[in-house]
């Protein structure tokens, strides 16, 4: 890890995105996620996070939907934990987030962020090295990365805000590949819809764009046949859900009357 200012490109804005959201929400006075390790990654970061396409993005609502959207990500990760602390966490899509040391795990378990290998190379200026915890930097698409992972511990499989991101084919052969790989686990990602990815040809203005759409999670079967859905966890069901504004809860609800916004993002979790 360097403690010099850090140059980044304009293609690494999506992750530059998500960072920043968790590291605004992390700085109120009680927020839903603390993420310290944020905060300092966008003071060393030579970046210009204010200017207004980021602000207008990030407003506080707008950082509450990615901090509630993670911190349920890492409740979910501390409980397959609990029950099995020799377990192996694979990180897909990590980006630049901070959550193996907010869930900070026990040195039993084997943890792996998987990113495209210029992220990871920033992630080794941004973040110090833990015991347990390794960097593996590869597309998701070609899977001779998983010759890196031991195969007998049971695994959690998380991704957050990546799988979307994919076209089916990809996703069909990483999913069946992981499930293939390891004795049993858990494999937990959010997913959107049909809707919402002819609406997203342009993520926030980074040029990525959604490929994969998910609208019934019972279909996931048809594509991997070894997992097995535990539960969907819709806008309403995340843990400090209460914690939007109250305009922001009515209009949500409003928007459970009608299907296809309804279903536009979900939390799914599924065994294996």
């Amino acid at each position: 890890m360097t403690t010099d200012k850090i140059h980044v490109t304009k293609e690494k804005e999506t992750s530059l995105l998500m960072l920043y959201a968790k590291a605004v929400q992390s700085q109120w006075q009680n927020p839903i996620l603390r993420d310290p390790l944020a905060e300092e990654a966008i003071r060393r970061i030579d970046y210009d996070f204010g200017k207004e396409r980021w602000n207008k993005i990030w407003n506080k609502t707008g950082s509450m939907i990615v901090a509630i959207r993670a911190r349920n990500f890492d409740l979910l990760t501390t409980s397959y934990l609990a029950d099995h602390p020799d377990a192996t966490v694979l990180h897909l899509g990590c980006g630049l987030d901070t959550r193996v040391y907010r869930v900070d795990p026990p040195a039993s378990v084997n943890w792996f962020d998987v990113d495209y290998p210029d992220v990871i190379e920033l992630r080794r200026k941004l973040y110090p090295e833990r015991f347990g915890y390794r960097l593996i930097g590869t597309s998701l698409e070609d899977l001779h990365w998983l010759d890196e992972i031991p195969v007998d511990q049971p695994a959690l499989i998380v991704a957050e805000g990546v799988l979307m991101y994919l076209a089916e084919d990809n996703v069909k052969a990483l999913l069946n590949a992981l499930t293939r790989r390891f004795p049993g686990g858990q494999m937990v990602f959010d997913a959107v819809n049909s809707w919402a990815v002819r609406k997203n040809s342009n993520v926030a203005g980074t040029g990525a764009s959604f490929k994969w759409a998910v609208d019934d999670p019972q279909d996931i079967k048809k594509l991997v046949p070894k997992l097995d859905l535990i539960k969907e966890f819709k806008t309403p069901d995340q843990v400090s859900y209460s914690r939007f504004p109250l305009a922001v809860r009515v209009l949500l609800r409003a928007m459970d009357l009608f299907p296809v916004l309804r279903n536009n993002w979900r939390l799914l979790l599924f065994r294996f």
